[in-house]
């Protein structure tokens, strides 16, 4: 079956979206299991400059479409403590077919902490979802079938 056309005009880049959060006990590496000091997590980091990916370009897609992270390439290179807010920016910077090319920052109250670049996919929802079931479908209780 062919994907269907969808219109991605309203897509340009200069898109930007941000998201943010005080950094809590549960953001720290020791709760999330990639370290042990008690400071901003890399993968809570990351998770915030997706979110900020989300925030520009989601309420742009047609319905039934959504965007899926598919590439990250960052750098987290200054610790945030436990009370900190931090701040994460995403602009898009490129639209090739489905393919969106972003280039992220965050930040918190004193100074940068990382950056990089995001792609994510333009995904048929349904479709999608058809296909992770179907991958299920070969499944019992978690286990491949013989």
């Amino acid at each position: 079956m062919a994907t269907p056309a969808f219109d991605l005009s309203s897509l340009t880049p200069g898109l930007a979206g941000s998201a943010e959060l005080v950094v809590s006990e549960e953001h720290t590496a020791p709760r999330v299991g990639s370290g042990r000091v008690h400071v901003l997590a890399t993968p809570v980091m990351i998770n915030l400059m997706e979110a900020a990916a989300l925030a520009a370009v989601e309420s742009r897609l047609p319905s039934g479409y959504q965007s899926l992270g598919i590439r990250l390439d960052v750098r987290h290179y200054a610790a945030t403590p436990v009370g900190m807010r931090v701040r994460a920016r995403a602009e898009l910077t490129g639209v090739d077919g489905r393919t969106l090319e972003f280039r992220v920052d965050a930040r918190d109250d004193k100074e940068p902490i990382g950056d990089g670049s995001h792609q994510r996919i333009v995904v048929n929802v349904a479709r999608f979802d058809r296909r992770v079931q179907a991958k299920l479908g070969g499944m019992t209780d978690g286990e491949p079938q013989s």
